[in-house]
């Protein structure tokens, strides 16, 4: 069955991926001393970062629901994943190359690509999924009182484990996007999809004035997350270039 795009995912994808341009151009911003920020503690920034996440992440439960509803098969999925995991080991070596002592080893791409197999393989448990998120967010919540100071802490903080997101601390590295929490808002995102189907709303909103902009963006979010910093961080390099030459 052929694929039949949804302006409201797409839009909500595009919002998204504007707001984390404009994140993402602060923090380079800052990286490069133009700006002083504590992009790690500060609530200013951490709570940006969550709700930009959780949007993606939202639509990504969204678009499974979708593709499930129009019975999108294996060998599709596999194609659009193998997308994902290969940009997952660009952002790899790209941040190693950049920040080889925080590097990038399971960040949103990577956190993606494991989370779309769960929430394909899940989908069908419906409702159940509104609680199995909810235990999901609460989840990590709990591991520092039964891990800290046990036997196991150390192989669940370790890298081999702690991509799971059972931590007492967070690992050093520019992007951490475990299993835990953040399964939990693509299985809510896959329940939402699913009840607005249902509804018979997904379809209903189209997209107008400066949405059909964002969702001409959101279909392109794979790409243009890849594209989008290295733009940026050259564009800041040329801009210090110039500065010096003066």
């Amino acid at each position: 069955m052929p694929s039949r795009r949804i302006d409201l995912i797409d839009t909500l994808r595009g919002l998204a991926l504007v707001w984390m341009t404009l994140f993402h151009f602060c923090f380079d911003l800052n990286e490069f001393h133009y700006l002083r920020q504590d992009f790690h503690n500060d609530p200013l920034w951490t709570l940006q970062r969550t709700v930009i996440l959780s949007g993606f992440l939202l639509c990504a439960g969204m678009g499974q629901a979708v593709a499930l509803q129009q019975r999108q098969d294996w060998t599709r999925f596999w194609r659009r994943w193998a997308q994902v995991a290969a940009c997952a080991v660009l952002v790899t070596i790209g941040s190693w190359w950049m920040f080889p002592r925080s590097f990038i080893y399971f960040g949103v791409l990577h956190g993606m690509a494991a989370m779309l197999i769960l929430a394909r393989v899940t989908a069908a448990w419906g409702k159940w999924l509104w609680p199995l998120g909810l235990i999901a967010v609460l989840l990590p919540q709990l591991a520092p009182q039964v891990l800290e100071h046990s036997a196991w802490e150390a192989l669940f903080n370790g890298r081999w484990l702690n991509w799971l997101g059972w931590i007492t601390h967070k690992p050093i590295t520019e992007d951490y996007v475990p299993l835990l929490p953040w399964m939990g808002v693509v299985w809510w995102g896959v329940a939402s999809g699913q009840w607005l189907l249902r509804q018979a709303r997904l379809r209903e909103w189209q997209a107008s004035g400066a949405g059909l902009g964002l969702a001409a963006l959101g279909r392109w979010s794979l790409a243009y997350y890849m594209l989008h910093q290295p733009v940026m961080i050259g564009a800041l390099m040329l801009v210090g270039a110039a500065m010096q030459s003066m």
